[in-house]
């Protein structure tokens, strides 16, 4: 069994840290700007409408989620639903956007530490910093689940504490004027600032993949997205609110918070900022880690990929193998990327791995041989096919001519690797067993 080499840690309010702590990483801090420029007042709504889709898409999450106990999250759901030729697919785009949601937010944490210590922004200097940030989260999550909870706990404490300074002090400078509407923009513009501001929500995720290492999975899944979720589309909502109320320049700036904490706290309140941005990241960095590293090992356990990943240490009983690899593509990926062009990617995948998750509740529904659902989500079926219709609208929107190749290059790799896995996995079963003997 693959929950029997790790160790049950997480509790429920540590599943809600790790939802907030994925979802909210470097998207908020970096992104009102790029919707502004494409919307202007109308990202408000926008961001509504994400805070909806994501809702409910949740909503078919948390009930898949309660019915399982073993580590894998998607990956585990779309075996159970639809094989493993589905479920390989997406095991490894959920490793691949873990890869590049990390890359994106490596780089705009080193543009927010370039706030406080231009020479961070240094292409030598970028580097080495990149590269001391995951070692450190290797760190961290080598020693153990618990040592890896406790500082996302501390993590999520350090972001929300800034941004709750920033709404409550923000709202008193904020121009309701600023805030009107005004003309509607193009539909083009406002479905690709709704996709844009997607990014903000995704991640929620990867609190499920770490079944295997929660005291009670099955119920405390359902909580830990819903409350978290709400939480999450609260901050945003005034931030933005915020952001478009105090800053005229909002449309051009790097660091939209920053900028506007500049505004009407002071060097000060912007230093703070920037503080709370990187430790945010650095939050969400860390559940990144902890998830991506736990859905090749559940790979490895199945002989998908290389048996190697689902190595666990003797003394710390984590995943030490997985973790490394995860560390080396991530590090790869985010000297050679930036932070938009990762976005999409990461965007776009995630989107495709809802989509099989949403589509596993109609078929875990109707087979009598699955475990019971602790959690029924509200219009059920209905969840599932309307969450499927808003995935299939925002996928209308992207430039797959631009973006896609990047993901069928991906696939293109895995599938490599899978066959390669296969095939390596009945030349040593072979060799172990030696040939196969007749029947008497």
């Amino acid at each position: 069994m693959i929950e029997s080499k790790l160790v049950r840690g997480l509790g429920r309010w540590d599943l809600v840290a790790i939802v907030i702590n994925t979802v909210i990483g470097a998207g908020i801090f970096g992104l009102p700007s790029k919707a502004y420029a494409l919307i202007g007042p109308y990202s408000l709504v926008a961001i509504v409408i994400c805070g909806c889709i994501i809702g409910i898409i949740v909503l078919c999450y948390a009930e898949v989620a309660s019915r399982f106990t073993t580590t894998g999250g998607p990956y585990l759901y779309a075996h159970e639903a639809f094989g493993t030729g589905t479920a390989f697919g997406v095991g490894w785009l959920s490793f691949v956007v873990r890869v590049t949601t990390q890359a994106a937010n490596i780089n705009l944490l080193v543009v927010y530490l370039g706030f406080l210590w231009p020479p961070a922004m240094g292409p030598s200097v970028r580097i080495v910093m990149i590269a001391a940030v995951l070692v450190g989260l290797f760190v961290v999550n080598f020693v153990g689940i618990r040592q890896a909870a406790v500082t996302t706990n501390l993590l999520t404490v350090g972001k929300l504490l800034p941004m709750i300074i920033f709404i409550a002090v923000g709202l008193f400078f904020v121009d309701p004027s600023r805030l009107s509407l005004g003309e509607l923009p193009q539909y083009s513009s406002f479905s690709s600032a709704v996709l844009l501001l997607l990014y903000a929500f995704v991640g929620f995720e990867s609190s499920v993949v770490a079944a295997g290492e929660t005291k009670d999975p099955q119920r405390d899944f359902p909580f830990a997205l819903l409350v978290g979720l709400g939480i999450i589309a609260a901050f945003y909502i005034f931030i933005l609110i915020v952001c478009i109320g105090t800053l005229p320049e909002l449309a051009a700036s790097e660091r939209p918070l920053a900028d506007a904490a500049n505004l009407f706290m002071g060097p000060l309140g912007a230093g703070m900022i920037a503080v709370g941005a990187i430790i945010s990241i650095l939050g969400n960095l860390n559940t990144a880690v902890l998830a991506g590293s736990r859905i090749i090992y559940a790979m490895g356990e199945r002989r998908e990929l290389p048996g190697v990943l689902a190595k666990t240490h003797t003394r710390f009983r984590t995943p030490y193998v997985s973790l490394a690899v995860i560390s080396v593509c991530t590090f790869v990926f985010a000297i050679n990327s930036s932070f938009i062009s990762a976005v999409a990617i990461a965007t776009i995948t995630r989107l495709l791995i809802y989509a099989t998750t949403c589509l596993a509740l109609p078929v875990f529904r109707r087979r009598a041989d699955m475990p019971k659902a602790l959690f029924t989500a509200p219009l059920g079926v209905g969840a599932a096919v309307l969450s499927l219709g808003l995935i299939a609208w925002l996928l209308t929107n992207v430039d797959f001519a631009k973006e896609g190749i990047g993901i069928i290059i991906a696939l293109a790799l895995g599938l490599i690797l899978y066959v390669c896995s296969g095939l390596f996995g009945r030349f040593t079963e072979e060799e172990t067993l030696g040939p196969e003997q007749p029947k008497e």
